[in-house]
């Protein structure tokens, strides 16, 4: 059965954006792309919420091809335009967008046909940000696991990650922990 990852950024109290969705204190630098391109090439799916899919749409479909993209710009954008994508909208329609699924209703159900098919596919979904349908997928028990990187930031108000818990979730702790130059500590964590 395949897993569902959340990846997300996170300050040191535990949000995932500032109070108008500010983004601009997460750090990333090559190593961190570098070590994020060699996780994510194991997976072809990809999860968003309808916000984070149109950013992603606005830019990687072309970053390959602008004369100043960088290495990680070319990378994730083939990446990008080889990946399933999965979408919770009430609003997009998928035959706007190319390999992609959106799921508007009958959450539980769409998300466990996915986990449970297993064609020539990785055992992975990788869950991209996504605030809204991270709290949605973790309201009804559908996040296996999450990929923190926790950056050396404190918010003290904003979007927090954890908001919609309805119980306590237990998890345990994957060994690939890393810690970059810059700061930022990457942990994995497993739903037991």
């Amino acid at each position: 059965m395949k897993k569902i990852i959340s990846f997300m950024h996170i300050s040191l109290d535990g949000f995932v954006a500032g109070p108008n969705g500010e983004m601009d204190w997460i750090n990333v630098d090559p190593e961190i792309f570098e070590h994020v391109e060699k996780r994510i090439s194991q997976t072809d799916t990809a999860l968003y919420g309808r916000v984070t899919f149109q950013m992603m749409e606005s830019y990687w479909p072309t970053a390959a091809d602008k004369p100043d993209a960088t290495t990680h710009d070319r990378n994730h954008s083939i990446w990008y335009a080889g990946a399933k994508k999965i979408v919770l909208s009430n609003t997009l329609r998928a035959e706007d967008f190319d390999n992609t699924k959106i799921i508007r209703q009958n959450l539980v159900e769409s998300i466990n046909s996915i986990k449970q098919s297993n064609a020539d596919e990785s055992d992975e979904i990788l869950l991209f940000g996504s605030p809204t349908a991270t709290h949605a997928l973790i309201q009804n028990n559908l996040i296996d696991g999450y990929w923190l990187f926790v950056n050396p930031v404190l918010l003290g108000k904003g979007i927090s990650l954890f908001t919609s818990l309805n119980n306590r979730i237990k998890l345990k702790r994957s060994p690939e922990t890393h810690q970059f130059t810059n700061g930022v500590i990457e942990l994995n964590y497993l739903v037991e």
